[in-house]
């Protein structure tokens, strides 16, 4: 509870760490996280520190590592995970353990190298099998037609044939085959057609399978194609347009016997390279297994290796390069801890002289440290969401563990809406050990970090639907109703009461489409209900009126008490930072301010519920009436609640405005009056320095410390205070500004406490619409049907319930609640500027494959 409600005392460490140690002293500090690292080098450039060679090893084991991780899951090769983290590797298997990886890398890359060359002299070897197939249907020739021809075209085509470049002597006739993709084919023909002006035959026909392309490995539809042209010239053109458009080009056999020669020797290849790939992927996969069993502990190992690397270059040395010397923040209760981490590291590195650390006094603030549990973590991160808490203030978050619940399930109050999530809740709180939700999606890890807060939203949301009296905009009656319907009617009563009340009768109960239950007819209303609204309310026209006014107010109520509430938590950070005087001066006006108007307010309501009962209800006064009165001083006098309201009132409005001006002026002309009359005290303040120069107050403090304590006692580590730092106007203008917020936001915020009213109307009606709109539909159908309808309709309606009522209306009733809590509840107390306090911890490095690879 302590350490919840304030955050822990720290204090600066200076560590003194030999050479030989240093290492091994951070690896056990890294193992137990107890202390926040200081650079000492900010002035020194990240490539000039002493360590950047170590830390570019560490990146090149991670580069190294990484590829093996891609290439085990290439393979579909389980990666285990290991349950308990490896300590960070000695230096003496560091270099080691580089030698391997580094091995393990180029023997990798090479059985892959050869992998992929075989592969693709394998699929190429494969399209050069169905070329020949395909392209043997093509042109069917005879030995004795070789391919020189000395015919000659007639003279009527002499316009069309160039005679010059065919020099009328014979041209040889030459053949280029291969395979084209699918959507390159009538780009390629027109291209052959224009540039080679019609002295080539392409042939055509496509593949019945698709094959996969050995550069991309894309599995794509091939065209296989046979082009015959005469001349040199023009088959040079031919293939470099194959080339062009990425053809695979295969040689072409001119006879019979050298296609079937070629057919043969390619089918005897291409089982020795199905033979020799097998063989060299059976050895990639056992090489890949043997690394999958190392790789996890190498990637926890080089990460830690890396991280105390990095705080190694925070670190300075000193003059006889021999020591290292490191600041550190560190909790007071573990400074033992710390101690023994040093003792460890030193034994374990086997060095004479053990690393030894003492404290330092300092002038900067520490960083904040709250510890958590899995219960009070998510509470926290609501808290810190709004600003991390300045050093040893009052921590809101162990208040908020039950005002953020109770205040949501104000808004959400639905018995059955709050008993799902709570089931929802305590499920993922039952199964919080369950590896898969813990490696879940990034919204229901969400929900799995709050699974705390949805537990004590849904149990709140139970309480306060009892208190409504509201499951799935139903009222359920347990106990009974306290008001009796058979009392109304005039056969029960004698004569003189039917003569002083309205009551019932045949005819009335024929004739009137309403009735109203009058309580104070004696026997209508026979006492409360045990717990929440009488369920009869369920039932009456004036149903919303009714709740309306019940909520309205206890928003009212609820809002000024957590308002003042805060209030009062200030004081408790005045208490603990010495400043006594903001009690008198800031605290106490806010809190009458706050009381004496605000108060009064709920005053007036609990009085009126507890005085005035059914038989004098009419004769009430309003409470808003009486509020408006108690500012604008009526000429004529009003009946009011009780005896002298108008002496209390008028007290209560002077009190309130003595508050304003106090609070406007009393801080800065207290501190004016410190900074001018302090030599008047007889009291010498030389010497003193400044601790935290946050603000102007600081600086007055300084010289009037002792004056507050009741003592001329000087602290340790002497202070020193010139005139010219003291701003009256600076002070004037911040406790001006801070006043008008506080007045105004007074009135304000209370209206904003409202909306635990509105959202609370809009649940209960959203849930009342869906019930009417759906179940009461399916309920109302004949029997015929009814039974077949109803299961589609009840189905219907959990999903809405779910979707709309759950999370639509849970989202916006926790936004909200965040939004009471951080502006109208925390900046009464919470200054949320101070700075994580984040520990040197092994724990904190992920151990996840993915984020290696990535």
């Amino acid at each position: 509870m302590g350490s919840l409600f304030r955050s822990e005392t720290m204090c600066l460490a200076q560590l003194f760490l030999q050479s030989g140690t240093a290492y091994e002293c951070l690896s056990a500090l890294g193992e137990k996280g107890l202390v926040q690292f200081r650079d000492l080098n900010q002035n020194v450039s990240s490539f000039q520190r002493k360590f950047v060679g170590e830390v570019k090893r560490c990146e090149e084991l991670e580069r190294i590592l990484a590829y093996l991780v891609q290439e085990i899951n290439r393979a579909d090769i389980p990666l285990p995970e290991g349950e308990t983290s490896p300590p960070a590797p000695p230096l003496k298997q560091v270099l080691e353990m580089q030698e391997q990886l580094q091995k393990l890398e180029v023997e990798l890359r090479e059985v892959t190298k050869n992998k992929e060359k075989l592969r693709k002299n394998l699929l190429e070897l494969i399209e050069y099998t169905h070329m020949l197939r395909v392209t043997k249907t093509f042109v069917k020739r005879n030995v004795e037609f070789e391919p020189t021809y000395e015919e000659f075209p007639p003279l009527e085509n002499d316009s069309l044939l160039d005679y010059s470049c065919m020099q009328r002597l014979g041209a040889k006739l030459g053949f280029v085959s291969g395979l084209i993709n699918q959507g390159k084919v009538e780009a390629f023909e027109k291209m052959l057609w224009r540039v080679c002006k019609g002295y080539t035959i392409v042939t055509y026909a496509e593949l019945d399978e698709p094959l996969e392309d050995p550069e991309t490995g894309e599995v794509i539809k091939w065209y296989v194609f046979l082009i015959s042209f005469w001349g040199e010239q023009i088959g040079h053109k031919v293939k470099k347009i194959c080339d062009c458009y990425h053809c695979h080009v295969y040689p072409y056999p001119n006879t019979a016997e050298e296609r079937k020669e070629i057919q043969e020797g390619l089918n005897t290849r291409i089982q020795d390279l199905y033979t020799v790939l097998h063989k060299t992927e059976d050895y990639l996969r056992q090489v890949l297994c043997k690394a999958a069993e190392s790789v996890y502990s190498h990637v926890i190992q080089v990460k830690k290796m890396k991280a105390i690397y990095h705080m190694l270059n925070m670190c300075s040395f000193d003059v006889t390069n021999k020591c290292l010397i490191a600041e550190v923040w560190c909790p007071e209760a573990n400074l033992h801890d710390l101690r023994r981490a040093l003792e460890d590291g030193s034994r374990e590195s086997g060095a004479t002289i053990p690393s030894f650390m003492n404290t330092i006094p300092t002038k900067e603030t520490p960083p904040t440290l709250i510890r958590t549990n899995k219960f009070t973590e998510g509470f926290q991160n609501i808290v810190d969401a709004y600003g991390v808490g300045s050093y040893r203030e009052v921590n809101p978050a162990v208040f908020t563990i039950v005002t953020f619940p109770f205040l949501f399930a104000v808004m959400f109050g639905d018995f059955g809406h709050g008993f799902v999530m709570f089931l929802f809740a305590l499920l993922l709180v039952l199964n919080e050990n369950h590896p898969r939700l813990k490696q879940s999606q990034e919204i229901m890890r969400m929900f799995f970090n709050g699974r705390y807060i949805l537990l004590l939203m849904g149990l709140f949301s139970v309480y306060t639907g009892l208190i409504y009296n509201d499951c799935f905009s139903k009222s359920v009656n347990l106990f009974g109703s306290g008001w009796n319907v058979s009392a109304m009617y005039s056969s029960s009563h004698g004569p003189a009461e039917r003569r002083r009340t309205v009551l019932w009768n045949d005819s009335v109960v024929r004739r009137s489409r309403v009735l109203q239950l009058d309580p104070s007819v004696p026997g209508v209303f026979q006492g409360p209900y045990p717990l929440g609204i009488d369920p009869i309310w369920n039932l009456a026209t004036n149903r919303l009126t009714f709740l309306n006014s019940f909520k309205m107010k206890m928003s009212v109520i609820l809002g000024i008490i957590h308002m003042t509430f805060g209030v009062i938590l200030g004081i408790f950070n005045h208490l603990h930072f010495r400043k006594k005087f903001n009690i008198y001066l800031v605290s106490v006006p806010e809190l009458l301010f706050m009381l004496c108007i605000f108060g009064y307010l709920i005053f007036m309501i609990v009085y009126k519920w507890l005085v005035y009962s059914a038989e004098t209800s009419r004769v009430a006064p309003s409470i808003l009436i009486e509020f408006i009165n108690m500012f604008l001083f009526p000429a004529s006098e009003t009946n009011g609640l009780y005896a002298g309201q108008e002496h209390v009132q008028r007290l209560l409005l002077a009190v309130t405005a003595l508050s304003v001006p106090v609070l406007f002026l009393g801080k800065p002309l207290f501190l004016l009056w410190l900074h001018n009359g302090r030599s008047c005290f007889g009291v010498s303040r030389s010497g003193y320095t400044l601790i935290r120069k946050d603000s102007e107050e600081e600086v007055s403090l300084l010289g009037s410390q002792d004056i507050e304590e009741g003592n001329n006692q000087m602290e340790d580590g002497c202070r020193e205070m010139t005139c010219e730092e003291f701003n009256f106007g600076e002070i004037l203008m911040t406790q001006v500004i801070h006043s008008i917020e506080y007045c105004l936001g007074c009135i304000s915020n209370t209206a904003s406490y409202l909306r635990l009213w509105a959202l609370s109307l809009a649940h209960a009606q959203l849930s009342d619409v869906l019930w009417t709109m759906l179940v009461r539909v399916g309920l109302r159908v004949d029997t015929t049907y009814g039974v077949l309808l109803l299961l589609p309709v009840i189905a219907l309606f959990a999903v809405l319930t779910i979707f709309i009522l759950l999370i639509m209306e849970g989202l916006s009733a926790f936004l909200h609640a965040i939004r009471l809590h951080w502006v109208e509840f925390q900046n009464k107390f919470y200054v949320g500027a101070g700075t994580k306090f984040v520990p040197f911890s092994f724990r904190l490095l992920s151990s996840k494959f993915s984020d290696d690879v990535a």
